[in-house]
């Protein structure tokens, strides 16, 4: 049996980029098991390729990255398949059917192009849904949601936030939810991760974060224009665009 006290991911000095670009650069953290922890931060900051990282998709640069004490990165297929048993995740635009169950939505396909048969249908369905830890739920260890709340209106939005933390609670799972939403994810959240060029900004409970005075933090959190985060891109000046004769 696990320690329930000993996290269930653990992130030491974790680094990864694309090329020559460096999207987390010796990032630390850990999320404890049970927990609701959220993943926040400006867009194309490396929170989805958190999750990536965590399910194996891809493999880090260098760092340690573990998933119930077990290395990811080393894992041969047959571990990652049996470690992503206990995951479930929530694909950032997940484009389904949304007057739909989650059966009928992977069912669809089979339906409009195949010749089988409704008893064969439902066997395929299932099967494909116990593959990514979806038949009856299975119970994942661990739920991550990338941005859920995208594209909802208010009651929705709240809804579905209440419905993570309610699951999360009743169910004993641990979650980790990346949202741009700040009031409805420190809602739910017991623990938030602000990463930034590359790095952890901030890390604790809602009301640590809030209350940080790193210049970084507060943009993010009091949605401030001006700050250490540029909203334009560098560039040359318009009077330099304008070789020099702008408003002359």
């Amino acid at each position: 049996m696990p320690d329930p006290d000993s996290p269930l991911v653990e992130c030491e000095d974790l680094s990864f980029g694309y090329g020559e670009r460096r999207i987390l650069d010796g990032v630390s953290f850990t999320v404890p098991r049970g927990k609701v922890t959220a993943l926040m931060g400006a867009s194309g900051g490396g929170k989805t390729t958190v999750l990536r990282l965590i399910g194996g998709q891809v493999r880090a640069q260098s760092g340690s990255l573990r998933f119930e004490g077990r290395e990811v990165a080393t894992l041969d297929r047959d571990g990652l398949y049996a470690a992503r048993r206990r995951m479930g995740m929530l694909f950032q635009f997940g484009a389904l059917f949304t007057d739909m169950s989650v059966f009928d939505n992977v069912a669809f396909p089979l339906r409009e192009h195949t010749p089988l048969s409704e008893a064969l249908v439902r066997d395929i369905v299932l099967m494909k849904l116990n593959a990514v830890g979806l038949r009856g739920a299975l119970d994942p260890d661990l739920v991550m949601y990338d941005e859920p709340f995208a594209g909802l209106d208010p009651i929705s939005l709240g809804t579905a936030a209440q419905l993570i933390r309610r699951l999360n609670d009743s169910l004993g799972i641990t979650s980790i939810v990346v949202s741009h939403d700040l009031e409805e994810t420190f809602r739910i959240a017991d623990q938030v991760i602000i990463l930034a060029n590359g790095k952890i900004a901030a890390q604790g409970t809602p009301e640590q974060v809030r209350a940080s005075t790193d210049p970084l933090v507060a943009q993010f959190v009091n949605a401030q224009p001006e700050g250490p985060v540029h909203f334009h891109y560098p560039g040359p000046t318009v009077s330099q665009d304008f070789g020099g004769g702008f408003g002359q």
